[in-house]
């Protein structure tokens, strides 16, 4: 059987197995986690479905302290709205997809090849919260990240207290941290609707 059958045969397979999960637990809700069927068949889908090229890529770069400090700003800035600065998926965001953002420390993530990471950041996954990141000859923002990815179980506390420094943040957020600042400089409280801002 050619290899485009297999891949066919097993992408419906998986369809049809997701439409009768989402049936029987919920009809279009994100909200129940699914199921490990429904995991294990979409880890079987993503497996066949990375051309085995990429799957094979290596990652030109090496995991030098500037490489790491690169991928990690862009993982803190891009990344950890959904996947946490950890890694672990545990975020309004992540928690709310469908599938659920996976906890990238976990062997599901990690025994993936540096070319399937890469492969995952610069296309997206369908059907999911994934987007594809790849700008136009730029890879090398992404093999990065594939470099940070791998250094997830290892992240220490200066290296989160540092992502955290690097997370997007709204106005309002932004309007407290220089709040907090004046305050720590012996500046006086903010009075009105400044105070009326004020989150803790």
């Amino acid at each position: 059987m050619k290899r485009w059958s297999v891949v066919a045969l097993l992408s419906l397979v998986g369809l049809l197995v997701a439409a009768g999960a989402m049936v029987l637990r919920g009809g279009l809700s994100a909200r129940p986690e699914p199921s490990r069927l429904e995991a294990a068949a979409a880890r079987v889908a993503r497996r066949w479905l990375i051309p085995a090229a990429a799957r094979d890529a290596s990652n030109p770069l090496s995991p030098s302290p500037r490489v790491l400090a690169e991928g990690r700003a862009h993982f803190a800035d891009h990344c950890a709205s959904c996947h946490g600065n950890d890694g672990s998926g545990q975020t309004g965001m992540g928690k709310g997809l469908y599938p659920r953002a996976p906890d990238m420390r976990r062997p599901e993530t990690q025994e993936l090849t540096d070319g399937e990471l890469f492969y995952v950041i610069e296309n997206g996954i369908r059907f999911t919260g994934m987007p594809a990141w790849g700008k136009e000859g730029a890879p090398e923002e992404s093999w990065k990240l594939v470099h940070f990815i791998r250094r997830l179980p290892q992240l220490n506390p200066e290296e989160l207290a540092e992502m955290e420094r690097m997370n997007p943040r709204s106005a309002a957020e932004w309007e407290d941290l220089k709040e907090d600042e004046r305050f720590l400089e012996g500046g006086e409280p903010a009075t009105g609707a400044a105070a009326g801002a004020h989150h803790h």
